[in-house]
């Protein structure tokens, strides 16, 4: 598996965002087709680290970012989907005319409200592993458990709890002791009101394919054949009603960017020249 550690050639840069700046990476030309990343709950710009060198070597200048609330984007306020959507459509503003959206998880939540508002500034939206609305199944149940943790307790029991749930399943495998210090210290640097927020949100976001539908975007679904946390089955039902190409990248559950970043670049990159 690769590492959220090796960022390649991407260099670091700051955007002004509606709360507070707004952390990204970024690698290719400066006057390349422009592509920006939004990662998931509890996630952050690095999970996009292994496809960043790949799809800046296809042409392509591309953008990840933190959202509001996460790592190394302080954020305050709203953490709402659409108060975040605000937020990324003011960095693909100040990108270009025209950006290509990828949202991971809940950020593809986020990245379809982008979309629906304004979807004249989008050529194309990839929902990674996301789904047509809120979680559920293990993944719900264990937000819902983990909630009073945090409103008690703080992030850093959150985060033993969770590592200590982790530990606990059948084919969990540890990470290298220099990626676990990464991901506690991004998780315990993210924003508790955020964490709350984005909890409720990717339960309790509504299906809102019909929406995404009407834009008249063209639309990639690309999944992890394993992912956990948004059923294959699901996404695939969701690329249906969205009359979207749906992808599953083979080894990878639902990060397939870091699990196999070498089946989830050229899927990506082939639909972005293609739009």
């Amino acid at each position: 598996m690769s590492s959220q550690l090796d960022v390649g050639a991407a260099t670091r840069y700051t955007f002004d965002g509606p709360g507070g700046p707004i952390a990204a990476l970024r690698a290719g030309a400066a006057d390349a087709p422009i592509v920006l990343l939004v990662p998931g709950f509890t996630g952050s710009k690095e999970d996009f680290a292994p496809i960043l060198d790949p799809v800046a070597a296809a042409g392509l200048q591309v953008v990840a970012i933190d959202l509001p609330g996460q790592y190394e984007s302080p954020g305050r306020g709203d953490f709402s989907v659409d108060a975040l959507s605000t937020a990324v459509r003011q960095v693909a503003a100040a990108l270009g005319d025209q950006v290509q959206l990828l949202g991971h998880s809940f950020g593809g939540f986020v990245a379809r409200a982008a979309v629906i508002a304004e979807p004249g500034r989008f050529p194309s939206l990839t929902l990674l592993d996301s789904g047509p609305g809120g979680i559920d199944g293990g993944r719900r149940a264990r937000i819902d458990q983990l909630r009073p943790v945090l409103v008690e307790y703080g992030m850093a029991a959150v985060y033993d709890a969770m590592a200590a749930l982790a530990t606990a399943e059948p084919d969990y495998v540890a990470p290298q002791p220099d990626v676990e210090a990464f991901l506690r210290k991004r998780f315990l640097a993210s924003d508790p009101d955020g964490l709350l927020a984005m909890g409720t949100g990717v339960i309790d976001e509504p299906d809102r394919v019909d929406d995404l539908t009407a834009t008249g975007r063209p639309v990639l679904v690309l999944t992890g054949v394993n992912d956990e946390a948004f059923p294959p089955a699901r996404q695939a039902d969701m690329a249906k009603r969205l009359g979207a190409e749906f992808v599953e990248v083979p080894d990878a559950g639902h990060s397939p960017a870091i699990e196999n970043p070498a089946a989830t670049a050229p899927a990506l990159i082939r639909f972005w020249h293609a739009h």
